[in-house]
């Protein structure tokens, strides 16, 4: 396991270098999106129009932040249960989505996506979210301000800290660990 850095939008190389249980800074641009807005979002595709930032390249970080308080730039900002997007989540890789960040394990549907187009599943830590919103240094909302917290917010992140759960090569982290830990007869 190492420690790399990103910056955004990710690259096919930039995917291809990363395998479960690498510890990565992103530092860019990542959009902030919870089911509401990826509901909203895999509608768009599926008649055909255009979303509503470019894609391709693109990182969402699975959350809906707090209201900063004076002086923030954002509230809280800790990763939510990211199965909550599977079913919308392999139309938005198709499209051009590289990365995800959030908490928690996803669907075969969204692995075989994550391998067949060449994206990547990162993992936040949970209940830090204080800690997180500290590396956020911008946000500003990009679509469906009337979901509130659940609006799409474009967020610029310096040395966001993450850890490589999925890979595009099938390699799973929580597989790995799991199997490192389990107990055997005898």
């Amino acid at each position: 396991m190492s420690l790399k850095q990103v910056t955004t939008p990710l690259t096919d190389e930039v995917v291809s270098d990363l395998r479960a249980g690498d510890r990565v800074l992103i530092s860019g641009y990542i959009y902030a999106a919870r089911d509401a807005a990826h509901k909203r979002l895999y509608e768009l595709l599926q008649k055909g129009g255009e979303l509503p930032f470019d894609i391709r390249g693109a990182v969402v970080y699975y959350v809906g932040p707090t209201p900063p308080k004076p002086g923030q730039v954002i509230g809280s900002a800790g990763p939510t249960t990211s199965g909550r997007m599977d079913s919308y989540t392999p139309a938005l890789i198709r499209a051009g989505l590289k990365g995800m960040i959030g908490k928690g394990l996803r669907s075969q549907a969204v692995k075989d996506a994550m391998k067949e187009h060449g994206a990547v599943y990162f993992a936040a830590v949970g209940g830090a979210g204080a800690l997180i919103s500290k590396s956020i240094v911008e946000s500003e909302v990009v679509a469906y301000e009337d979901l509130g917290t659940e609006a799409v917010r474009r967020l610029r992140v310096e040395n966001f800290p993450v850890v490589v759960v999925n890979d595009r090569y099938g390699g799973d982290l929580y597989e790995e660990g799991r199997a490192r830990y389990r107990l055997t007869d005898g």
